[in-house]
């Protein structure tokens, strides 16, 4: 099945750059989200996206206008029944996500996949709460989207072969770069990552180098863009420390405790460049 139509729920940073990876491949896409103005602000942000392509001479006024046009917006879920795949793109919070999968249950015709861009919570789990387990799917996209060429494609105990099928021909359809994965905490990309970033906090609170010395030796000695612990400033401490705590708790394993600094810099209120201060200031 050739995907025509992708719905997406969630109009902010996750849902507003699928939505222009989509449109501007050349698919049409209808964004949902709570608010009028929720809406109006992921339009505005694909807008400016595209307007730095243009600098960049990467696209042209009509290859944006043509984006442009593709992308429709609702605050009505009954507008995604169009659509052939359905991305749920909401904030990563599992009791949000069931209700709003109930609600497109209801809602889609029985052959629409529904993909969830979940991060962290399981694909096997929020497939059990639909009627169309063997339709469900997680497509993981990274930040910022029309940038990274990756998407994880998790398959959940209950995902089919042709569900699979689909949205990697799709994720390739969108220039991107898709790795298969099976259902597991973190997947394969954060499994890796966030313990890392933890491992850095270890390094940092025994004193063995300087902040800024740690992240010089990870990008010069592993080529890495952005050191350990700025990326952890990015992502938000926070973030990295839920990550761990999920990990521990779901493998039961000692060596995903978080580092007792991290813990200690969330408790402080010192989340990273959201808040002006984690590692480093801003």
């Amino acid at each position: 099945m050739a995907i025509q139509t992708v719905g997406i729920i969630g109009a902010g940073t996750m849902g507003n750059g699928i939505a222009q990876a989509c449109a501007v491949s050349g698919i049409d896409v209808v964004m949902v989200d709570i608010s009028d103005a929720a809406v109006q602000k992921g339009v505005a942000t694909v807008s400016g996206s595209l307007d730095r392509l243009i600098k960049k001479e990467k696209l042209t006024e009509a290859d944006k206008a043509a984006a442009l046009a593709r992308i429709k917006t609702s605050t009505d879920y009954a507008a995604l029944k169009g659509a052939q795949l359905v991305i749920e793109a909401a904030t990563e919070n599992y009791e949000l996500k069931v209700k709003i999968l109930k609600q497109l249950d209801a809602l889609l015709d029985a052959d629409v996949i529904v993909a969830t861009n979940t991060s962290s919570i399981s694909i096997t789990q929020l497939a059990a709460v639909t009627g169309r387990a063997d339709k469900f799917i997680g497509m993981h996209f990274f930040n910022p989207v029309p940038m990274m060429a990756l998407v994880e494609i998790i398959v959940g105990l209950q995902t089919s072969d042709e569900t699979h099928a689909t949205v990697k021909e799709l994720s390739e359809r969108l220039g991107k770069s898709p790795i298969t994965v099976k259902n597991a905490p973190g997947f394969v990309v954060n499994r890796i990552l966030v313990p890392m970033i933890n491992e850095a906090f270890f390094v940092l609170a025994e004193g063995l180098a300087s902040a800024e010395d740690i992240d010089a030796g990870m990008k010069l000695g592993c080529n890495q863009p952005i050191g350990p612990l700025a990326l952890a400033d990015m992502i938000g401490l926070d973030v990295c420390l839920a990550v761990m705590e999920v990990y521990l708790k779901e493998f039961g394993d000692s060596k995903y405790r978080p580092c007792p600094l991290l813990k200690e810099m969330v408790a402080a209120g010192r989340l990273g460049r959201k808040t002006g201060r984690g590692v480093y200031s801003y």
